[in-house]
């Protein structure tokens, strides 16, 4: 039985995201248009590409050979670290939207913080093309909790989320925190740590009482967290398809704790922002 991968929504200032989509990284040409139709075909509703990834044409490709409707899927790209001067972030961005044969995107961040370009220009032309219609919603990813409240400053509308790499070995609490008290989604990139938490037998011990992997809970303790997508990056059917099995069981409190012990020890913070 094929999984039904469509999943919750996280809501960050009016923008319906998706909690679980399909990552798209290190993937180009025929692979990454096999993945994203796959995905599509499965019930994935959240995909995400970038300028750097040199694969928005395959993810158009994809999308456009697809029967799901375009407004059902959420399609987010990011603009590269050398296109933040406001011109070329209005170029890049329509470039962007050729490759994906799409008259919109849904999100579009700044690939990662830099000092050569004012936030504030990078923003405001990011703002400016929400206002001609080319793009739906603005964030960020890799901003640190500064960075981030620079960027909430620095744009005229809001930052719906931060893209940063989020797994059991590599938290990220402080910008959870500040997520969560700022209604911003945190979409959690390399989720699986590129593959090391198949390896977990804590998790696979957790794992075993409902029948799902090790790779399955760490996707689990993320979309129970609030304020957390989950961009797994996967190729073949079989991974899309685990990857989508994880809405049938529910991690208890304890078995939630366990997966945070597996890192850092949990702030109290957080904890506390969570009920734990």
């Amino acid at each position: 039985m094929v999984p039904d991968a469509s999943g919750p929504t996280i809501d960050a200032s009016g923008a319906e995201i998706p909690a679980l989509g399909l990552g798209t990284a290190r993937m180009d040409g025929e692979e990454c248009r096999r993945a994203v139709e796959t995905a599509l075909t499965v019930g994935y509703r959240h995909v995400d590409t970038a300028q750097m990834y040199d694969n928005e044409a395959a993810v158009g490709e994809a999308i456009e050979a697809s029967d799901v409707p375009r407004e059902e899927i959420f399609v987010v790209t990011k603009v590269n670290t050398d296109n933040m001067a406001a011109e070329d972030v209005r170029e890049s961005t329509r470039d962007s939207l050729d490759r994906l044969r799409l008259d919109t995107v849904d999100l579009l961040l700044v690939h990662a913080p830099r000092d050569y370009v004012p936030l504030e220009e990078t923003l405001g032309a990011m703002n400016g093309l929400q206002e001609e219609g080319l793009v739906e919603h603005v964030g960020v990813s890799n901003f640190s909790v500064s960075q981030l409240e620079d960027a909430i400053d620095a744009s005229a509308t809001p930052i719906v989320t931060n893209q940063v790499k989020y797994h059991p070995y590599h938290r990220q609490d402080d910008v959870l925190a500040f997520c969560i008290d700022e209604g911003i989604c945190l979409t959690a990139y390399s989720p699986l740590a590129r593959g090391d938490v198949v390896d977990d037998q804590r998790l696979a011990d957790i794992g075993e009482a409902h029948e799902k992997t090790a790779a399955q809970v760490a996707l689990r303790w993320q979309l129970q967290q609030p304020y957390v997508a989950t961009i797994p990056k996967a190729s073949s059917r079989e991974h899309v398809e685990a990857n989508a099995d994880v809405f049938d069981f529910e991690l208890s409190p304890d078995e939630m704790r366990s997966v945070f012990d597996v890192g850092e020890p949990l702030s109290n913070g957080l904890a506390d922002r969570m009920g734990m």
